[in-house]
């Protein structure tokens, strides 16, 4: 396992986070149309191949800066966010799914998005 979190530095991560995360939620937003656009369906204000190109470029560029600041992209539709840490011994993964008000989950690396919990008080 790569650095531990506590929960409260994931948090103040997830924090910083929160307008890249915004935005890449409207870039996968506009991606989707877009695609489907250029695949011949119905006609978007938003552009075509050449904005569809671009907002490509844009989900990479948003996608490298959350994996810069540390957690483990696991899904971006929906978004889902793993931060590594360690609960009463054991290694975890302090777990954000996109709707998740704060981060308040956890799941063992070999259980997955199956096996979350919710963090035990105080944490």
């Amino acid at each position: 396992m790569s650095d531990a979190y506590t929960a409260a530095e994931a948090r103040a991560v997830l924090e910083r986070l929160r307008p890249v995360l915004t935005g890449l939620i409207e870039v996968r937003a506009d991606l989707a149309e877009l695609g489907a656009a250029v695949q011949g369906g119905a006609p978007t204000p938003l552009g075509g191949l050449p904005e569809l190109k671009a907002a490509q470029a844009r989900l990479d560029e948003l996608l490298s800066a959350v994996v810069a600041a540390g957690p483990e992209v696991k899904g971006i539709a929906p978004l889902l966010l793993d931060f590594p840490s360690v609960l009463d011994g054991e290694p975890v993964l302090l777990c954000w799914l996109e709707g998740d008000a704060d981060l308040s989950w956890y799941h063992r690396a070999d259980l997955g998005f199956a096996g979350r919990r919710p963090l035990p008080p105080g944490w």
